[in-house]
């Protein structure tokens, strides 16, 4: 039996700073199904966090560059990954956290039907034994110190 594309697609996001853990009803699953069409789980697992180039994608997803700009440009523009249009740079694409990313991208589309598999996935999502440990931005050092001093400024 193939793989699970929607199960596939959970994992991936689960394993991004934010997290989209499991749950035992499978709402999650169901949401993924409400904003995802299979080939669209399938390209964005070929997606990570590190904005890449469409035909890098496309050489992960065994398809064409120019199915790879088409199909991309298509789910940035239906809030599914992240597109980064650079002017005179050649787009990059990326994956989407599920919150903060997939689910503020679709608010202005969001449905009754939606509405109510979030709610049900709300108290999973961020209950705190599941809710990932990381936090999504850190700080990283640079072993430089900063100046401590205060000024008074004119206001």
């Amino acid at each position: 039996m193939a793989p699970d594309v929607y199960r596939m697609l959970q994992e991936h996001l689960d394993e991004l700073p934010g997290g989209y853990p499991a749950t035992e009803s499978g709402v999650e699953i169901q949401i993924l199904k409400k904003l995802f069409t299979p080939e669209q789980a399938e390209l964005t697992l070929c997606t990570s966090l590190i904005p890449e180039r469409a035909n890098v994608i496309a050489y992960r997803a065994g398809i064409s560059d120019e199915e790879a700009v088409e199909k991309l440009d298509q789910m940035v523009q239906e809030g599914l990954i992240l597109g980064l249009y650079p002017p005179g740079k050649e787009p990059t694409y990326m994956s989407a956290q599920y919150v903060i990313g997939i689910w503020e991208y679709n608010v202005n589309e969001l449905d009754q039907e939606l509405v109510d598999l979030m709610s049900q996935y709300h108290e999973h999502l961020f209950d705190m034994e599941s809710w990932k440990a990381s936090p999504q931005l850190r700080t990283i050092p640079v072993s430089k110190s900063l100046d401590a001093s205060h000024a008074v400024m004119p206001h």
